[in-house]
C-alpha cells in the first residue's frame, strides 16, 4: 500500500510489514527510533503442549493457563519479530550516525530483545525503567498444609516496572562526538528539554573579600532552578510509588551558603574563587523524576488496543533522543502514540503498522490532534461504544503503542 500522509505531511503512515518497509527507507534518514514492539508473551505457547514439554493447562485454573493460550488473544504478539537482529539491524542503517533508539519490553523478553538489538550493531546504554503502581500479581495458591503464604506462576510477584532499552547507533568512523553531532544532527541527548522542576535557587556569585595582590574576579553564578538532570527512571506518580522515596533530596548541595575560595591567605598572583560546581537541582522528595501514569481514555482514544502507551510519556521520550525539528521512525506504531507526540514536539514521523485495526485507530488519532478537548472527548465515547472495558491490569503484558 501506498504511504499515508497526516497533519500537513509531518506524519506519514506506511501500512504493512515493518522489515519490508524499513528495507524501501533511504540509509542515514532518519533522527531517532521510539517504538514499543510486541512483547512477544504469546511465544510461550511453544514451550507447553509439544512434544516432551510441560504440559500447558492444569485444570480451568491452572497458573499457566492464561500465558499458555496467548497475550488476550492478539496474534500480533506472536512471532519473534522483537527477537531478530535483522530488524533492528534496518533501524540502525535508516538511523544517521549517532541516532538514538528507545524500545519497550516486558521484563520478559528484555533480555532477548537486547541481545538482538546489540547483535544488529546498536551500543547499549543503561535502560530506563518506568515503574508504576497499578499492577496485580497473578498468582495461583498452594492447596496443601504447611504451605500457608505461598504462591507459584508466571507472575507471582506484583509486576511495577517496563523496562525500555536505550541504544544508540555509533558515531561516523573517524569524527568525534561533536563533530558527529555537528554533522548529523544526532548524537546528543536535550538534558535541558527534559529536565524535571524544582522551587529553583541560584548561588550568591558574590566577591570574595580577603586582602590579596592581583586580580581576583566574582565568581560565576549558577542557576540550577531549571531542573533536576533527567534520570533514568520514570514513575506512574502514585502514592504507592511515592511512598518509596525517602523525603531526601540526595543530591549535591552547595557548602554553607556559597562557594568557598580556594585559600583565606593573602598571595601574590592570581587569586580566584574555587571552580566551578552546578548541583543537581534536586529539593524535596528523592521522587524528583519524570513521572507519567498508564494511558487514560484521551490517550486510548476508543481503540481496543490493550497496550497503549500516554502521548505525554512519549512526547518526554521522542523530546529525550530527537533534535529540535527531527524526524522519529516508529516501526511499530499500533494506535500512533510516537507520531502525535512528534507532532505535538514540532517534529515529524514515520509510522510503519502492519494490523488493520490499528491503521484506522492512527488515522482517527491523526484526525483528533486537530480537535479540541470537548470534541476529542465526545468522539472517543461515540468511538468505544459498546467495546470491553479497558483492560487496566493487563497492561504490564503488552507491546506496541
Amino acid at each position: 500500500m501506498e504511504p499515508i500522509s497526516f497533519l500537513d505531511g509531518r506524519v506519514t503512515l506506511y501500512p504493512g510489514n515493518c522489515l519490508d518497509v524499513l528495507l524501501a527507507l533511504p540509509e542515514n534518514s532518519l533522527d531517532s527510533v521510539v517504538t514499543d514492539p510486541p512483547y512477544h508473551l504469546t511465544s510461550i505457547v511453544k514451550r507447553f503442549g509439544g512434544d516432551n514439554a510441560a504440559e500447558a493447562k492444569e485444570g480451568q485454573t491452572g497458573a499457566f493457563k492464561r500465558a499458555s493460550t496467548g497475550f488476550m488473544g492478539r496474534t500480533w504478539d506472536g512471532g519473534d519479530i522483537a527477537f531478530r537482529p535483522d530488524v533492528w539491524r534496518e533501524c540502525l542503517r535508516v538511523l544517521k550516525p549517532g541516532g538514538y533508539l528507545l524500545a519497550f519490553a516486558s521484563t520478559r523478553g528484555f533480555g532477548r530483545m537486547s541481545v538482538a538489538i546489540e547483535d544488529a550493531g546498536f551500543i547499549t546504554h543503561p535502560f530506563i525503567g518506568w515503574i508504576f503502581g497499578s499492577g496485580f500479581p497473578k498468582a495461583t495458591r498452594i492447596k496443601a498444609e504447611g504451605y500457608d503464604g505461598f504462591r507459584y506462576g508466571g507472575q507471582a510477584l506484583k509486576p511495577a516496572i517496563e523496562p525500555i532499552y536505550m541504544g544508540q547507533k555509533p558515531f561516523e568512523k573517524g569524527l568525534s562526538g561533536t563533530e558527529n553531532i555537528l554533522k548529523w544532527g544526532t548524537g546528543a541527548l536535550n538534558i535541558d528539554g527534559c529536565r524535571v522542576g524544582t522551587d529553583g535557587a541560584r548561588n550568591n556569585g558574590r566577591k570574595v573579600d580577603s586582602d590579596i595582590y592581583g586580580k581576583m574576579g566574582p565568581m560565576e553564578r549558577v542557576d540550577y532552578g531549571k531542573g533536576r538532570w533527567p534520570a533514568n527512571l520514570i514513575h506512574d506518580g502514585s502514592a504507592e510509588v511515592l511512598a518509596a522515596f525517602p523525603d531526601a533530596p540526595g543530591a549535591q548541595r552547595e557548602v554553607n551558603d556559597t562557594f568557598r575560595p580556594k585559600t583565606g591567605t593573602a598571595v601574590y598572583g592570581d587569586y580566584g574563587p574555587r571552580p566551578t560546581v552546578e548541583p543537581r537541582g534536586d529539593a524535596g522528595s528523592a521522587a524528583r523524576f519524570f513521572y507519567q501514569a498508564k494511558a487514560d481514555s484521551n490517550d486510548r482514544i476508543g481503540s481496543r488496543h490493550p497496550t497503549v502507551k500516554p502521548v505525554d510519556l512519549m512526547q518526554y521520550l521522542v523530546r529525550l533522543v530527537t533534535p529540535p525539528g527531527g524526524t522519529v521512525l516508529d516501526p511499530f506504531a499500533g494506535t500512533g502514540t510516537t507520531g502525535e507526540a512528534a507532532w505535538r514536539e514540532g517534529m515529524n514521523a514515520i509510522l510503519i503498522e502492519r494490523e488493520l485495526e490499528y491503521q484506522d485507530d492512527i488515522a482517527e488519532r491523526m484526525r483528533l490532534c486537530l480537535s479540541g478537548p470537548d470534541e476529542r472527548a465526545r468522539e472517543i465515547i461515540k468511538r468505544k461504544g459498546a467495546e470491553p472495558s479497558e483492560p487496566a491490569p493487563l497492561l504490564e503484558w503488552g507491546g506496541q503503542t
